[in-house]
Parts: C-alpha cells; sequence; structure tokens
C-alpha cells in the first residue's frame, strides 16, 4: 500500500501541499480531483519520489521513499508505471523504442525476450502492429495507448496517471477509461488517477477524493461524491461557479 503522511510542500512563497494524510490500499483504483492548480500533479510526483517534500513522508510497501537513498529510491521506483499527461513519448524513437526503454535500461533480457514483451503489453493495449512507427504518425488516443504500454513493461504494482484523458474526444476518452479498468483487473494493479474529468473519475474509480487548497478535503466511492452534502465538492463534480455571480457594469 502507499500512506501518504502530513506532507508539505511548498514552491518559494506558494504553499501547495498542507499536511495532505491518505492512504491508497492495494488494488484499489483512486482517483484525486481537485480545480487546476490545486497540487494533484504535485502529489503525484511526491509518489515516486520525484519532488521532496518539506515535510511529512510518503511510505510504499513499508518503505519511506522521503529519506531513501538513490539505489532504494531507483528500486522502488521500478514498482511503478507513469502514464504522463500528453504521453510523453520521445519522437525520436520508434514506438517499440518507447515501450522497451525501460526493460534496455533496467534488465538484462536478450533483445528477443523484450520484443516480446513489447508485443505484449502492445497487443493489451490494441496497438500491436504498430511498432515501427513513430509518434508524429499516432493520433492523440494512440499516444495515449503506446504511453501506457510503455508504463506497464516493467510489470508494475501501482500505475499512475496524470490526466489522462486530457484533449481526447469524448469517444476516445470513454476508450482510454474502459483500458484503465481492464488494466486494473487484467495486472491485478494499485491504480491512481488525477483528473478533473468526473465522467472518467465516476467510471474508474472505486474512490474519489478531492484536493482543496493543500488538504484532502473528501473521500468517498463514486455515489457519495455525486451525492455529496460539501459545497466545494458539489459545486465542483457538477461543474458550478461560485455562488456569487458575476456583475457586469454598463458604462
Amino acid at each position: 500500500m502507499i500512506e501518504i503522511r502530513s506532507l508539505y510542500k511548498s514552491f518559494r512563497d506558494k504553499q501547495v501541499l498542507r499536511g495532505v494524510d491518505l492512504t491508497i490500499e492495494n488494488g484499489e483504483s483512486i482517483t484525486i480531483i481537485g480545480q487546476s492548480g490545486c497540487g494533484k500533479s504535485v502529489l503525484l510526483k511526491h509518489l515516486v519520489g520525484l519532488l521532496q517534500p518539506e515535510s511529512g513522508a510518503v511510505i510504499v510497501d513499508g518503505r519511506n521513499i522521503t529519506t531513501a537513498k538513490r539505489k532504494e529510491l531507483y528500486d522502488i521506483r521500478k514498482r511503478f508505471g507513469v502514464l504522463f499527461q500528453g504521453a510523453a513519448l520521445f519522437d525520436s524513437m520508434t514506438v517499440e523504442e518507447n515501450v522497451s526503454l525501460a526493460l534496455r535500461t533496467h534488465t538484462n533480457q536478450e533483445t528477443e525476450k523484450i520484443a516480446q514483451r513489447v508485443e505484449e503489453c502492445l497487443t493489451l493495449v490494441s496497438m500491436n502492429g504498430t511498432q515501427k512507427l513513430k509518434p508524429a504518425e499516432l493520433s492523440g488516443g494512440m499516444k495515449k495507448r503506446v504511453g501506457l504500454a510503455r508504463a506497464i513493461a516493467m510489470q508494475p504494482s501501482y500505475i499512475l496517471y496524470d490526466e489522462p484523458t486530457t484533449g481526447l474526444d469524448p469517444i476516445t476518452a470513454d476508450s482510454i477509461n474502459d483500458l484503465i479498468i481492464h488494466l486494473n483487473h487484467e495486472l491485478n494493479v494499485t491504480t491512481v488517477v488525477v483528473t478533473h474529468d468526473m465522467v472518467s473519475a465516476y467510471k474508474i474509480s472505486n474512490r474519489i477524493v478531492m484536493l482543496h487548497k493543500g488538504q484532502i478535503i473528501f473521500s468517498g466511492t463514486p455515489e457519495e461524491t455525486q451525492h455529496t452534502t460539501i459545497d466545494i465538492v458539489h459545486r465542483f463534480v457538477t461543474g458550478q461557479a461560485d455562488e456569487q455571480p458575476y456583475v457586469i457594469t454598463r458604462y
């Protein structure tokens, strides 16, 4: 499991995380929602040690990654797969080279074995046969699928998704949601999604938590989220602006 304990993080004079406490159980599919700039992606980066907090801890399978030495941290990171916003594929590499990057870097597997694993991963995301294509030849949804194939190549225990449906049309976005659900069950992984897409959040989540002003202010099932009486949560999930209407002054 992942345990986040009293996590604080600021950038210069801007306090982003203000004592975040959250436990993510093994096998859970959890979605973190919140307004733009509230610290969702910052929190996600702490889970793999890309950012260090001012105080607090992130415990992954009983190991504190905030105090881990570099070698131990790298070892823990191998338990994570990440689908970055925009997929973050390397333009100069083929699909096969992108998906196999971690395998070529962190294992001593033979070329044939790596190619077989790449094919397995691409098949899982319905992208087999695209090995020789470059990212420029792929649509936005196809890039997301290839990014996901790369994320699962090392057989991770945890998959982190940063805005997986951003920039996609509704039909393509729904296919990505179905893929997330499929991989969660097929690979028996723990899924952590950061998004502001409530259609996606309701579909893929066992639990939804909301980050607001640097703290977790809500945690519940999708049904509990839809019927919450917490005002700020209700307004966010229903897409309602602040209660005070804008006043238009005519000159």
